[in-house]
């Protein structure tokens, strides 16, 4: 059985993900949008990724790139060159125009040349043709640059598939596991998975989810927290990491309370 965590002592113990990095300010998965989170003092990066058709690592989060670029199109039925082609700005504004998609080899480089140390939390996303070799290639890339034995932390694993993080801890047992929750913990939790990631609507629903959780000896994470209020009630309840897209405004309430 886990040992049970206890919960952060205070609330500037309470670990800030940035989600898709500083998001609000930013286009989300941009390089723009991660730099601006590690000036905001987040502890890591979330990222999504899929695999482009030809096999590269993008970090993108939608199945198709219209909600996120001027293009159209499935981003796995899409070469990296040609998703390199469309801007992933623009959507948020003029000043943004012209940002490409994110490599997640880009984005893990990024992290590693910070001034301090800056982990990443990596969610595989699924459905996906991709199937089992989304999990592969992302270990492939950690192994790299010898990050896929988790020894020092610095990488996460995430996902809502459960089949996603039985592959992962096949191929590297060594990397912590987030099994990620939008309704209901259905079909079991890995036992291998130390982390639990509720939503914020989740937790607001049924806030003892938290204590459950604990209970079982798990680390809750939950997403996405952005507003005052939902900080102080995931403090309250012990919650030991947020993920945010508003990683400086989150960072400074911990600080307040």
């Amino acid at each position: 059985m886990n040992r049970q965590y206890a919960q952060p002592a205070t609330a500037r113990d309470v670990r800030v993900i940035a989600h898709r990095g500083a998001s609000h300010e930013h286009p989300e998965h941009t390089l723009a949008a991660y730099r601006q989170a590690i000036d905001d003092g987040a502890d890591a990066l979330e990222c999504d990724v899929r695999l482009s058709a030809d096999g590269r690592l993008v970090c993108v989060h939608d199945r198709r790139v219209e909600r996120t670029s001027d293009g159209r199109g499935v981003v796995s039925a899409m070469t990296y060159e040609e998703l390199a082609g469309l801007d992933f700005g623009g959507w948020k504004g003029e000043a943004h125009r012209g940002a490409q998609v994110l490599l997640f080899e880009d984005l893990l480089k990024e992290a590693l040349a910070a001034d301090r140390p800056v982990g990443l939390a990596v969610e595989t996303k699924h459905p996906t043709r991709a199937g089992g070799r989304l999990e592969a290639e992302l270990v492939r890339v950690l192994r790299e640059h010898g990050l896929a034995d988790g020894s020092d932390g610095r990488v996460e694993v995430m996902s809502f598939s459960r089949g996603a993080l039985v592959r992962l801890n096949r191929l590297a047992p060594g990397l912590p596991a987030v099994y990620l929750i939008e309704r209901r913990l259905r079909p079991a939790r890995p036992p291998f998975a130390g982390h639990a990631g509720p939503g914020i609507d989740l937790v607001r629903r049924d806030p003892g989810l938290v204590a459950r959780l604990k209970a079982k000896g798990l680390r809750v994470r939950v997403w996405t927290v952005d507003e005052p209020e939902d900080v102080e009630l995931c403090v309250r309840l012990g919650v030991d990491t947020l993920i945010t897209n508003r990683p400086r405004e989150v960072r400074e309430h911990l600080r307040r309370l």
